[in-house]
């Protein structure tokens, strides 16, 4: 008994609409995932994830589908729709992504990679993205933070290079101590068998990727995907031609950057910049 399709939604966004269009009209023609596979010339398990919206739609399946329904440019406008939206589901799949990534790159601007975060620094970083949030609500998000760095500690665990901005070592979060802590794990990892930690010094002056983060996972199958991040909102890049540019970008900056061995030093002095202890504030009295 073949297994029941999955239910569509195709209001969710313009990529769910794409695949609930591609099903609806092959199932009108009579035809199944195979045999439109062997029209398109797509594999019929990546049909079968367009279908569900599980994955971003390729540049040229959308007039190879025109052709094969004749819809007349149908599904040419309803890509046109698709790569140009935010997903609200896009942060859960870079997750998903990111879980069966080999390699990870990331550019950091201003903030320490969530990958790489301890849960003091974590902990500052959402009381002052959200000052009213209860203190349950924070250790929630905090768990779920910490959790998400367990792929690092898989065996295999992916490779990990990171190229941070200097304001990520210099913008304290938390206090002294935990700016010393959160440091002590960057130096930890500047160089090891599966990690390599660069800084870009304030002296290289601007660059392409000053605006955000950008995160470059490289699947096993040797898909690459990019997500960039700004103050409110992240995008999910899976078109080639964008990640191409995007890794582009990366592999200049990290020419520029400080080698891991002069990084690892400019760690340290920053760590022997900060305060040795907490100054506390006035006294109310």
């Amino acid at each position: 008994m073949a297994p029941r399709a999955r239910e569509l939604t195709p209001d969710r966004s313009a990529r769910h609409l794409f695949g609930s269009e591609m099903r609806r009209l092959r199932e009108q023609a009579g035809m199944s995932l195979e045999s439109l596979a062997g029209v398109v010339r797509y594999a019929k398990s990546s049909l079968a994830r367009y279908e569900t919206a599980d994955a971003m739609i390729p540049p040229d399946l959308a007039e190879r589908l025109d052709a094969a329904f004749g819809t007349d440019g149908l599904f040419v406008k309803l890509y046109g729709l698709a790569r140009h939206e935010i997903h609200p589901d896009q942060y859960r799949r870079r997750m998903d992504l990111e879980a069966q990534a080999q390699l990870i790159q990331e550019f950091a601007g201003s903030l320490v990679p969530g990958l790489v975060q301890t849960e003091a620094y974590a902990r500052a970083l959402f009381q002052i993205h959200n000052p009213r949030a209860t203190q349950d609500e924070i250790e929630e998000l905090v768990t779920a933070r910490m959790s998400r760095q367990a792929l690092l500690r898989a065996d295999p665990s992916p490779d990990l290079y990171l190229i941070l901005d200097e304001a990520v070592l210099r913008r304290a979060y938390g206090g002294p101590a935990t700016m010393r802590d959160q440091l002590a794990r960057l130096l930890d990892l500047t160089l090891t068998p599966t990690s390599m930690v660069q800084v870009l010094p304030f002296e290289h002056g601007g660059h392409a990727l000053a605006s955000g983060s950008l995160a470059l996972l490289t699947l096993s199958n040797g898909t690459q995907v990019a997500y960039e991040e700004s103050i409110s909102t992240g995008t999910l890049l899976e078109e080639k031609n964008v990640v191409k540019s995007r890794q582009r970008a990366y592999d200049l900056l990290r020419a520029c950057a400080l080698s891991p061995k002069e990084s690892a030093a400019f760690i340290r002095a920053a760590m022997e910049a900060l305060p040795h202890e907490d100054h506390p504030g006035p006294d109310p009295r």
